[in-house]
């Protein structure tokens, strides 16, 4: 008797070629001894909705959410988790049949990455958030969890930031932090950690904010990771900050997914090492090549 087809998963963005998702979760099923598979779909930016059903009604179980889609993904969830309703953003769908169910597990990804991998505390910290779409919203409520002494939000719509900052109003009030809005070219200085979540690193662009924000030592994290992080984190490291790149943050966010889907933990440290190996291996035959 043939053996059952590999239940199916996905992560569904544009672009999406760059994801390094497919490798972290076939090694997270090796690992836990999960029959299931993991790809990469490309949705049209004007056919998202239509390219995650026809990928549900193809057999598919769940799938990650990245950029431009994780507001659309939001709304096409009729159940959420705390943390997906206060980002009002979704990056992660497990397909119920009672309705989909909708999580945002970039938030707690990043804080287990920064707390325990980089080993930077961030309670009583002043913290400096670059950005105010959906990957913001998804770190910003387990950020103020972690009870930061502020967290400012620095946009270019300045008006987008206050937005966020404002639906978060509870929630750091029941924290004890203070949150605010601020524009890109005035954030205020010397903040503890520095995170960047627009989309500059992604477009090529410089730092979106003034090198006086950095802090003493302070912690300087890129949600992008590769050579797309480069330019921030050299800018970080010359103006005496500790750069990180978002690859222990990709890696800790699919552990949170994998578990809500397969409902076993997975160990990150392996994999996010070699994570960190074949980019290694990848600039140095970009170096040899130039």
């Amino acid at each position: 008797m043939p053996s059952p087809a590999p239940e199916s998963y996905a992560v569904i963005g544009n672009p999406v070629a760059h994801s390094r998702s497919p490798f972290i979760h076939q090694a997270f099923a090796e690992q836990t001894g999960q029959h299931m598979s993991y790809g990469r779909v490309l949705a049209p930016l004007d056919g998202f909705e239509s390219t995650v059903r026809q990928f549900a009604a193809g057999g598919g179980q769940g799938c990650n959410v990245t950029v431009p889609f994780k507001f659309a993904a939001f709304a096409m969830c009729s159940r959420h988790s705390a943390r997906a309703a206060l980002a009002e953003a979704v990056n992660t769908v497990r397909f119920d049949e009672q309705g989909w169910f909708g999580d945002n597990t970039d938030g707690v990804g990043l804080l287990t990455d920064i707390e325990r991998n980089a080993a930077f505390t961030v309670q009583g910290r002043r913290v400096l958030l670059v950005g105010a779409g959906g990957a913001a919203a998804g770190v910003m409520g387990p950020l103020i969890a972690a009870r930061p002494a502020e967290v400012v939000v620095a946009n270019r719509t300045r008006d987008k930031a206050a937005i966020l900052c404002g639906r978060h109003g509870d929630h750091a009030a029941t924290n004890g932090v203070a949150v605010r809005a601020t524009a890109l070219e005035d954030p205020g200085v010397a903040f503890d950690l520095v995170i960047n979540a627009s989309a500059s690193s992604l477009a090529g662009a410089a730092p979106p904010v003034p090198a006086s924000a950095l802090g003493t030592d302070a912690l300087a994290v890129d949600l992008m990771y590769g050579p797309a992080a480069e330019g921030f984190l050299r800018w970080a490291r010359a103006h005496g900050a500790r750069g990180r790149d978002g690859l222990g943050m990709l890696v800790e966010q699919a552990a949170e997914a994998f578990e809500l889907w397969r409902g076993v933990r997975p160990d990150t440290a392996p994999v996010l090492a070699a994570l960190r190996g074949q980019l290694a291996n990848e600039a140095a035959e970009a170096a040899a090549r130039s």
